[in-house]
């Protein structure tokens, strides 16, 4: 069969499954069965090839033909699949989920919310823009995108809700940065785009992080302005407490004392320029210890002879011995701004208020600073990131006196334990089982902390939810790989890249119909279907349009074309997030919010963002070259 008829067979055979409700990875694991049906039926499990050649009169005559088992379209499908799921940097996926899932559990998203809420919240949009700050922080983290938005509407939608701001501002706030997941490193859906293109994830990581950043500023910039212009929709809290204050009748003295106190509170708060300064003196503690990790990490490189560059080597970053000097210079200047010009009462004041933001910092330091420091690579980074965050769990569940007496309770059980795991060794001939005897020390605080009930249900959901997430997202890959495959054996994206470049389309009209597809699909389809069936066709095409008609400001690098089109995919992504009839969005926020805002209300609520997310979609398609702004 042709490969046109076979791609109208796909196509219409997603839509009818779909349609009937079959999962995504069952409906395109059975058109790929279907697809190698009509294309390689024959051939589908064996390839006849010739067994010998003959000489004769100087010409080769072909022998016996034989049908070899193992060679057969299948089995290059198979194999295909089988290459994928063994990747060891799909590893990381379940990694990132098990970190999410620990953070929603950990109290580390609740101490970040209070803190931001108390620098931000006096300001108009305040509590809206904290919202976002923390969407962003929390895509940093861990790079997922579900969590994000049922954490966000625990956590802040109330909030707005009590404070009197706008259901749809809310709303979409909260849904529209919730998303930032998709874009800003490390996201999962990065992660799966790389694999499949095979493009490096570090790269695309750092082409990520301007546009990003630039889409996570334009919603702020959105609430900022929108609130100024009306400010109904945003109260600040002072006013809202007047107003309920107001309103009460003379017989509530009790709710009338309770708001009074909130008020009297809030006019002793700093305010202004003395607030900017306790806040400017938590920078400068946040950069010092910055500056201590960093010049820790390159005399640890350069004490180990780990910064000696071999022939053909990259330096490594801020880790050469020549950076000692640099570093301790920036060390000597934050060391003077935050006891020379801030003084230690702004910085008790600032550290009170301001550290449940260190925690987040220290995930996102781990974890990013792993990968771009040279120490590990993406899995091993986000196996750090998981560990990080379920030891913060643990810290944040108990304080000191408690460990104290825990660790008491338990002295005996862990003395033994060390003293079976070191000493008995010694008299048995293993050999040198350090590395082992290491890592079983590790057992003895780890068991410590399971014995917290909190701690211990905590990390049960936690890796139930791992489960049941990265069991659907192997089978979806599964299935969509099966057909990406299949079709591509057939020669699907081959034809359909002839098909494009023959019709003598101009270049930004052949992009922007593949977004108008991309976002199609977007409202019907998970990202993961679409980056293992659309990705390997649209990519192709990409690579083969002029470069240098690709966007009207600058000129993308060529070899930077993979990294700028999974940008642009995921940016797409973030609208389909959003986009009904089955934005993700929409019913994660359901799930937890009040039971009075229905999914049209959530839906009406996203339509500004959705022309704010399509503004950034925009800029990357006019501006190509901002991913690479970071990759020089």
């Amino acid at each position: 069969m042709d490969v046109g008829t076979i791609s109208l067979v796909v196509i219409l055979g997603l839509i009818i499954l779909l349609a009937i409700g079959m999962p995504l990875g069952l409906a395109s694991g059975a058109l790929a069965l279907v697809v190698m049906i009509l294309k390689f039926e024959p051939t589908m499990f064996t390839h006849t090839a010739c067994y010998f050649w003959a000489e004769c009169e100087g010409q080769r005559i072909p022998g016996m033909l034989t049908a070899r088992p193992g060679t057969g379209a299948l089995y290059l499908l198979l194999q295909k699949i089988f290459d994928l799921m063994t990747e060891y940097v799909l590893l990381s996926v379940p990694l990132f989920i098990f970190m999410a899932a620990l953070l929603e559990r950990s109290g580390i998203a609740k101490s970040m919310y209070d803190a931001l809420n108390y620098w931000l919240s006096r300001m108009r949009g305040g509590i809206a823009v904290v919202t976002s700050l923390m969407a962003v922080i929390m895509a940093a983290m861990s790079g997922i995108i579900g969590g994000e938005v049922v954490l966000l509407g625990l956590i802040a939608l109330p909030q707005m809700l009590r404070l009197g701001y706008n259901q749809n501002l809310a709303i979409g706030t909260i849904c529209a940065s919730g998303s930032l997941g998709t874009m800003i490193p490390p996201s999962i859906v990065l992660i799966i785009y790389g694999l499949i293109t095979e493009t490096s994830i570090k790269n695309l990581f750092t082409g990520a992080f301007i546009p990003g950043f630039m889409l996570a500023s334009f919603i702020i910039t959105y609430i900022l302005i929108r609130t100024n212009i009306n400010p109904k929709l945003a109260p600040l809290p002072e006013e809202r407490l007047r107003s309920d204050l107001a309103a009460l009748g003379p017989d509530d003295s009790a709710a009338r004392a309770r708001i009074q106190g909130e008020l009297d509170a809030m006019a002793v708060q700093p305010q202004g320029g003395d607030k900017a300064a306790m806040f400017g003196a938590f920078l400068s503690i946040l950069f010092t210890a910055a500056m201590v990790v960093l010049l820790a990490r390159v005399l640890f490189f350069t004490a180990t002879g780990q910064n000696i560059l071999e022939e053909g080597e990259d330096p490594i970053g801020l880790g050469m011995p020549i950076h000692i000097a640099y570093l301790g210079g920036l060390l000597v200047v934050g060391l003077g701004l935050a006891f020379g010009l801030f003084g230690m009462d702004r910085l008790s004041f600032g550290w009170r208020y301001g550290k449940g933001l260190v925690a987040p910092f220290v995930v996102i330091g781990v974890v990013l600073g792993s990968i771009y420091g040279g120490i590990t690579g993406i899995t091993e980074a986000a196996g750090m990131g998981a560990l990080a965050v379920y030891l913060l769990m643990v810290m944040f569940q108990k304080d000191f006196a408690e460990w104290v007496a825990l660790v008491r309770g338990h002295a005996v059980h862990i003395v033994v334990f060390l003293a079976v795991v070191w000493l008995l060794p010694l008299a048995l001939p293993f050999g040198n089982l350090v590395l082992f005897q290491s890592v079983l020390t590790l057992v003895a605080p780890l068991y410590l902390t399971t014995r917290i009930e909190v701690v211990r249900q905590g990390l049960w959901d936690s890796m139930m939810r791992t489960l049941r997430s990265t069991g659907t997202i192997i089978w979806v890959t599964i299935g969509a790989a099966a057909l990406a495959g299949a079709y591509t054996l057939a020669g699907g994206p081959n034809h359909i890249a002839s098909m494009i470049v023959g019709s003598e389309m101009p270049t930004m009209l052949v992009l922007l119909s593949m977004m108008v597809i991309l976002l199609f699909m977007g409202a019907f389809m998970d990202w993961v279907g679409i980056v293992l069936l659309i990705i390997p066709v649209f990519l192709p095409i990409v690579k083969k349009l002029p470069i240098e008609e690709i966007g009207f400001i600058g000129q993308l690098e060529p070899k930077y074309v993979s990294v700028w089109f999974g940008v642009l995919f995921c940016m797409n992504m973030q609208v389909s997030f959003l986009s009904p009839p089955f934005g993700p969005a929409a019913f994660y926020l359901k799930s937890v919010a009040p039971s009075h805002i229905s999914l049209t209300d959530i839906f009406k609520g996203f339509l500004p963002f959705i022309c704010i997310q399509l503004c950034a979609l925009s800029v990357l398609l006019i501006w190509p070259p901002i991913v690479e702004l970071l990759l020089e």
